[in-house]
């Protein structure tokens, strides 16, 4: 015999190792009925738009968070009024023993999980040297002032709180510890922290939180206004983060090379017009990837990464090729994965799908990661050249500059050319000055004359 069950459904570890996620938009209602796997919903994580499939199949009952709310891994975000056994605990979900024992079973859903809902986190522990194991067992004590402890204490774990929040901790000069958490299983939220700032009674304001005051609502303007703020979060708060590091962990050496691309436009013209690329979307672009996937070859160096806490270099036998994206949400980098393996019409067909994927905000996690070498297209806005910075634990990025039609040197006459500089950022810790200038004097010369690939390969 069944009964009637009401299940929570807490926010997923989507297993990028982020702690929070943005609820974009409900695709179910109070009262509707859902099946087992349906799209209930699409949250934004730092790195990509991800749907949520229903755990359960049943009726919504309750909707726990707004769109626009950004929302803890672990947190409850929708009710269902599921069928299930008699002797099953009601209104509860899973009991802690059958959570505990739970394996993954939906992309995005699954992580085990403890009785309270949340994925499991390790107790970090700190040891003290005259520790003993009946010191070991005793709780830890309450935070006091330094001056009247008896002795050295050291809290057995540290205080649960997410890095956004240590952060805040950090920069409003908030010790962690001091600050009572009122989240699930006492995590420190932004407002114990802003409250504790403000000595308890007013939540300390955040220059985003000010520019939000100021302008009615945050990222929005009003007329005469001199200034607008707007909360870094989502793609952009990681790919600032990501270019920090990289430009200051890795470094960056960058050539330049002006190529002229004649013979390439003309064999692009050809492509197009043979019926084996009928219905292809095939650009420079298209070539440009096919050109470094085959000097590639010839400087395997450029398609490896430095493992610092190994200390090796790791040498990749495949290339997962990123293609820098310009989206509504800001910059991404997916990547096509073993490009290196695709002839000209699959390569064309994966670039054109990654493309419009990206551009759809429909990029998934895993297209964002495990990329190898990357390209950026600046010449579509109009940019001859720059200095590309390495997309994180990548040895070298290649960006294409605008095509122009310039007086240039041919056949020891001067006449218009189809023109194109090419910029190699390198990491100089994996690849040397030679390695990389001839990696990029290959990808030249097969632009000058595909021909040439005949000769490479």
């Amino acid at each position: 015999m069944s009964a009637v069950m009401i299940k929570e459904f807490r926010l997923p570890d989507l297993g990028e190792g982020l702690t929070e996620s943005e609820i974009l938009s409900w695709k179910v209602a109070v009262g509707d009925t859902v099946a087992l796997n349906q799209v209930i919903a699409e949250v934004e994580t730092a790195k990509a738009v991800v749907e949520l499939p229903s755990p359960f199949a049943g009726v919504i009952t309750a909707l726990h968070e707004q769109p626009g709310t950004v929302v803890e891994v672990g947190k409850p975000i929708v009710s269902f009024e599921v069928e299930g056994d008699d002797g099953e605990p009601a209104g509860g979900g899973p009991a802690p023993a059958e959570a505990a024992k739970r394996e993954p079973n939906l992309v995005g859903y699954g992580a085990v999980l403890e009785a309270t809902g949340r994925p499991v986190r390790r107790a970090r522990t700190f040891a003290s040297p005259a520790a003993s194991p009946a010191d070991e067992a005793r709780p830890a004590p309450a935070a006091v002032p330094s001056e009247s402890r008896p002795g050295p204490v050291v809290p057995a774990e540290r205080p649960r709180s997410t890095p956004p929040v240590r952060k805040l901790a950090k920069d409003l000069g908030v010790e962690l510890t001091a600050v009572p958490g009122s989240g699930a299983g006492g995590l420190i939220t932004r407002e114990d922290v802003q409250n504790f700032a403000g000595g308890g009674e007013h939540p300390a304001a955040t220059p985003a939180m000010a520019g939000a005051e100021a302008s009615g609502s945050a990222g929005t303007g009003t007329p005469g206004q001199r200034e607008t703020r707007t909360p870094i979060k989502g793609v952009r708060k990681l790919t600032a983060a990501a270019m920090v590091s990289s430009a200051f962990t890795a470094p960056h050496a960058t050539e330049f090379l002006t190529v002229d691309v004649t013979p390439t436009m003309e064999l692009l013209a050809r492509l197009k017009a043979s019926r084996a690329f009928e219905g292809l979307k095939l650009t420079p672009l298209t070539l440009v990837a096919k050109a470094l996937l085959i000097a590639l070859r010839r400087q395997p160096s450029l398609n490896s990464r430095w493992d610092e806490g190994n200390q090796e270099i790791v040498q990749f036998n495949y290339v997962n090729l990123g293609i820098a994206a310009a989206t509504p949400r800001g910059l991404t980098v997916p990547n096509i994965k073993d490009a290196d393996r695709m002839s000209l019409t699959e390569l064309s067909t994966a670039l054109t799908a990654l493309t419009e994927t990206a551009r759809a905000g429909k990029t998934s996690p895993a297209e964002l990661s495990g990329g190898t070498i990357s390209i950026t297209n600046i010449g579509v806005f109009g940019i001859d050249a720059g200095t590309p910075i390495l997309n994180p634990g990548e040895a070298a990025i290649l960006a294409m500059g605008a095509m122009r039609k310039m007086p240039w040197e041919y056949q020891d006459e001067v006449v218009l050319r189809q023109v194109m500089t090419l910029s190699l950022s390198f990491d100089h810790r994996l690849v040397d000055g030679e390695q990389g200038s001839r990696f990029l004097a290959d990808i030249g010369a097969i632009l000058a004359d595909p021909g040439m690939v005949l000769a490479m390969v």
